[in-house]
């Protein structure tokens, strides 16, 4: 364009305009605007600027038909100024888009681009929204981008379409070709000289970081008199409807951040596009793909189902469904203890480990006790017997609650004992010790609970393994028995780190040793045991001790008795607070529980009655402990040479013999 071209023209425009005009707004359509509109553009029915249409390869141009003085008389330099336009591109095809859109600033209402890039003579700003990459002028993205240009059509700065979001500053992209309606900002700042270009949504506020930000002194390029407007074209394959919705601009200030959505023109309805058959391909192998990856989604579905059946297999035999009521599920079990994970372990015993569980559905914390069975022999046998257990009611018996069989154990669930067991009060020093009422009160519960086995329920159940270990204690500190009748593992799965006599060392009576037949006699030889441990708070079997005549528990107490001074067995960390004639009865009751006679040992029924005060202790001298006949002790069925080495017949004499009892007592002190 020749330099007097370009200056005629701003002469006219002067000519033209008697009053100064700074600005405008348009939020209600463009009907009656008076645009100079060029090419293809046009106004529709209902306001809309519509810049292009379906018509290929064409152009059009919108622009306000009044020129505005951008520069200060006095200065000379560019003043501040705003625009801001609610815009949608629709295109004709999903796959081609044509071309984009500029917002523009130029010396005469003509717009072209020029044809010398970057040549200072050509006065123009532009802002455009790119929809097309064009290599010949290094495009940054084939259809969604936007740029600042200055004097030409290869821009200065641009950028990927989008915003910031103001709550994270996080970028989020747009698509300029989506049909959506979407608002641009064009700001400058005369004293700082920054050209700032804004995009987000119609829906969403003007974002305080802008898209582009250039700072540029535009009073070397625009002249006082300049135009500002629209321009558009289509491709040469498919055309898309350029729209503007609402335009205002300001000089001297700032434009209103957001047009009145609800008076803007709707925008044109198009009917869906028809896929061309080359596009047949492509849904076919993206819908293939899509079946191919569900079905290798249900194949690794199946797959972790089936893992997961295998970890929580159960062993369930037709037997075992009359008793259902008192199974458990392996899952169950298992997330209830967290996966029997080692911080849920409460002990390790005889029979196996312990955990700590929580019942989700009724809140109910529970002890879960796995046992190893590996024999399939007396199976059926011992779980109805366990079963049967499971009705045992008593206020000082743990209360069994049902089981779960799978693979080669067997997981035992029980009520959860706060407290944990009677031996780690008596042994371990991190634990309080206990007074004598609550020893007492503890033994008298334990003796209740025998004599419910013994002789109150319609059958007969032996305990066979009882122990301060095997005492467990409630929130209450009241004292429970617990693993009554599980001894009979032995009798189907000896366990080989163990002794085949059901029992522990230094609680089994001297028959056992010879006949291996557990009666209520010899629960009551260990509850004698148990009740002179409570009362002297020291093991039955104490090998760290280097006088043998104290080792046994039993033959201490008793050696104790002889010299007259059985008190002098009481656990020292009783001190002076116990009644003395309590104290004598317990020992002196405990003494006879264990006395290597049977015959001569009470029952449970006439233990209770001596604890409760209802019957009389007898007179321990009268049964001549001190002097056993020896033939006639060989006589009582049960007894042997080995028996009869120690008066209580707990271990054998012989140093050899205890060494070879020290692994086992060592084990059971452990636990």
């Amino acid at each position: 364009m020749q330099p007097l071209k370009v200056l005629l023209w701003i002469l006219m425009a002067e000519l033209a305009t008697s009053a100064t005009v700074d600005s405008f707004i348009f939020t209600n359509g463009f009907t009656g605007s008076k645009l100079i509109l060029d090419g293809l553009a046009s106004i529709t029915e209902n306001g809309l600027l519509r810049l292009t249409n379906d018509t290929k390869q064409s152009t059009g141009h919108a622009i306000y038909p009044t020129p505005f003085h951008f520069l200060q008389p006095s200065t000379g330099k560019v003043v501040s100024f705003s625009t801001t336009f609610v815009f949608a591109i629709i295109p004709q095809d999903p796959v081609y888009y044509g071309h984009g859109m500029a917002f523009f600033i130029a010396p005469t209402p003509n717009f072209s681009y020029p044809d010398d890039d970057g040549d200072i003579s050509n006065h123009t700003v532009s802002v455009e929204l790119d929809a097309m990459q064009n290599f010949d002028i290094d495009d940054i993205d084939s259809s969604n981008h936007m740029g600042i240009f200055i004097n030409g059509v290869k821009s200065n700065l641009s950028r990927y379409a989008g915003y910031f979001d103001d709550r994270n500053g996080e970028f989020h992209n747009l698509s300029l070709v989506s049909g959506e309606p979407m608002q641009v900002w064009v700001d400058y700042d005369g004293g700082e000289m920054k050209l700032n270009v804004t995009l987000s949504p119609i829906q969403i506020p003007k974002p305080k970081r802008p898209l582009l930000s250039m700072v540029v002194n535009l009073s070397s390029i625009l002249f006082n008199s300049m135009y500002v407007g629209f321009a558009s074209s289509t491709g040469t394959l498919v055309a898309s409807d350029h729209c503007i919705l609402g335009w205002s601009f300001k000089l001297n200030g700032l434009v209103p951040e957001a047009l009145n959505i609800s008076t803007l023109p709707s925008l044109p309805e198009h009917a869906a596009i028809k896929e061309k058959p080359k596009y047949l391909t492509t849904i076919w192998l993206t819908v293939g793909s899509l079946f191919l990856l569900m079905g290798m989604a249900i194949a690794v579905i199946l797959i972790m189902v089936r893992r997961r059946r295998i970890k929580f297999g159960e062993l369930v035999e037709d037997w075992e469904l009359q008793y259902s009521t008192h199974r458990f599920s392996y899952k169950t079990l298992f997330k209830a203890t967290k996966g029997f994970n080692d911080k849920q372990l409460l002990g390790v015993g005889g029979f196996g480990k312990v955990y700590k569980g929580l019942l989700p559905k009724s809140n109910t914390q529970i002890a879960v006790k796995r046992v190893s069975h590996e024999s399939r022999q007396g199976m059926t046998e011992f779980i109805a017997e366990i079963v049967t257990l499971g009705q045992l009611r008593h206020r000082n018996l743990v209360q069994f609650l049902g089981y779960c069989r799978r693979k080669g154990e067997l997981l035992l669930v029980y009520d959860y004992m706060p407290n944990g067991n009677l031996g780690s009060f008596l042994h371990c020093k991190d634990r309080p010790a206990l007074n004598w009422p609550q020893r007492l009160h503890i033994i008298k519960g334990v003796a209740s609970g025998l004599e419910y086995l013994h002789e109150d329920w319609e059958q007969v159940v032996i305990h066979r393994d009882i122990k301060t270990n095997n005492v467990l204690l409630d929130s209450e500190l009241n004292g429970r028995l617990s693993d009554f009748g599980l001894a009979r593992l032995y009798d189907h799965d000896t366990d080989p780190q163990t002794t085949k006599i059901a029992g522990t060392m230094g609680y089994i009576a001297p028959e056992l040793a010879r006949t291996g037949r557990p009666t209520t006699l010899t629960d009551v030889f260990a509850f004698g045991v148990f009740v002179l441990e409570v009362a002297c708070g020291r093991r039955p079997l104490d090998l760290k001790l280097k006088d043998d005549n104290q080792i046994v528990l039993v033959d201490w107490v008793l050696e104790n008795w002889k010299k007259g001074k059985i008190l002098d067995s009481i656990d020292q960390r009783l001190g002076d607070e116990h009644i003395v004639d309590e104290m004598k009865l317990v020992l002196e009751l405990g003494l006879l529980c264990s006395h290597p006679l049977p015959a001569l040992r009470p029952s449970m029924k006439q233990v209770v009655q001596c604890l409760n005060g209802d019957a009389q202790l007898p007179a321990l001298s009268s049964l001549s402990f001190s002097n056993f006949d020896l033939p006639a002790l060989q006589q009582n069925d049960g007894f042997d040479k080995y028996v009869l080495s120690y008066p209580s017949s707990s271990i054998p004499s012989s140093e050899s013999n205890i060494a070879d009892f020290r692994s086992i007592s060592i084990e059971e002190q452990s636990m």
